[in-house]
């Protein structure tokens, strides 16, 4: 440790307030003029610092309940689903039982204290107990031991430190606008190629292969059998039989004969928020389907083609002008059966096919590429942090 610096309790040098919930149901404690933080709130942050939020409560029900208002400038924890989340408030603000208000001594700059304790995550989760979820307890938050500089160097570290965050958030923030720039950038050339163009005609899906549905009903589940696929098997990226539930040899065989499954079908979700998405089946393993739509191989259509087309904008929009329903929406089998689809010849097909995939591979790579330097940007923070707490900077 560098000269000067002591090692002290959180409880010596901050008052650590628990928070608390006034009752739901009495109207008189809600709806007030103080702010009111959940742990829920916190993880919807995307500053250090807390202005408003959402909930509100009146004098009447921080009176009336364990709730207490911390003054600006403390720093709040959430202490309990999940431990970790930190925010600074700039107005009196009150919190819910899962956070801590953390209010600092005048030995203390808030924002050396905020770092330190997002350098401290893991050691506030290993301090968490209990089953159902993990909390931290007030008096184990008060035993965690803070380095600490003179105030002067508090103050020197946390500006060092908003400097160097500075320049890691804005190299992160080009990363992230250039990897949602490859998608567009993929998006917009698959949707040019599958434009109708002169010469191609243009079919109803069922008049160029057999499409069907999976089962709607809910079979009793086991612990080990038949893979049970449903809409959220399928993803961007593809199928992926893991996280399923299992039946019976004798549901699946029912439900087999109404979808036969085999690889190198396509399977599209038909209801929920990832209706339209599709992937083909590269996985020789035997499963049935629930509320997902089955699009049959056929020698009437490149399957690749068909792929890249239900993922254009094109099939997204036909989607949803064809979904029904209120908090479910789903497209219908009839909907999809009389899907349009744009149909060059085979061998204009397998041309497309072969440059959109040259071109998501380009484009994959530059995503991988961009994924990168954003989990190095959270790296370094950490990096940074962890020098900042053992007095190399």
């Amino acid at each position: 440790m560098k000269e000067g610096w002591e090692i002290k309790k959180l409880v010596e040098v901050c008052e650590i307030v628990n928070g608390g919930t006034p009752d739901t149901k009495i109207k008189e404690f809600w709806d007030g003029d103080n702010l009111w933080i959940t742990p829920k709130d916190m993880g919807k942050l995307n500053s250090i610092y807390v202005n408003d939020t959402e909930r509100k409560i009146t004098f009447e029900g921080l009176k009336n309940s364990s709730a207490k208002l911390l003054p600006e400038n403390s720093v709040i924890l959430s202490s309990r689903a999940p431990i970790g989340h930190l925010a600074i408030n700039n107005h009196p603000i009150s919190t819910n039982q899962g956070c801590k208000g953390l209010i600092p001594k005048t030995d203390l700059n808030t924002l050396f204290l905020y770092y330190f304790l997002k350098n401290s995550v893991k050691l506030l989760n290993d301090l968490g107990s209990g089953t159902t979820f993990k909390e931290l307890s007030g008096s184990k938050l008060g035993t965690i031991e803070i380095p600490l500089p003179p105030l002067p160097e508090q103050q020197r570290i946390v500006q060092l430190l908003d400097e160097a965050f500075e320049k890691i958030e804005t190299l992160k923030a080009n990363a992230e606008h250039n990897l949602q720039n490859a998608k567009e950038l993929f998006q917009s050339a698959l949707t040019e190629e599958l434009k109708p163009k002169e010469g191609w005609e243009e079919r109803k899906l069922n008049e160029i292969t057999t499409v069907k549905d999976g089962t709607h009903d809910s079979p009793r589940y086991i612990e080990n059998g038949i893979p049970f696929v449903t809409q959220k098997n399928i993803k961007q990226d593809g199928l992926t039989l893991s996280d399923t539930k299992f039946i019976t040899e004798t549901d699946h065989e029912k439900f087999y004969k109404r979808s036969d499954v085999t690889y190198g079908d396509i399977l599209i979700s038909m209801i929920g928020a990832n209706r339209g998405m599709a992937a083909i089946v590269d996985d020789k393993r035997v499963f049935s389907i629930k509320n997902v739509g089955l699009i049959k191989a056929s020698e009437s259509i490149n399957q690749n083609f068909l792929l890249f087309f239900l993922k254009s904008s094109i099939a997204m929009n036909y989607v949803l002008e064809m979904s029904n329903g209120g908090a479910q929406e789903f497209i219908g089998l009839t909907a999809l059966r009389s899907f349009p689809i744009p149909l060059p010849t085979l061998p204009e097909q397998q041309t497309i096919v072969e440059h959109l995939d040259a071109l998501s591979a380009r484009c994959k790579t530059l995503e991988t590429n961009y994924q990168k330097t954003i989990a190095q940007c959270d790296e370094m923070k950490k990096a940074v942090l962890a020098k900042a707490f053992n007095g190399e900077l």
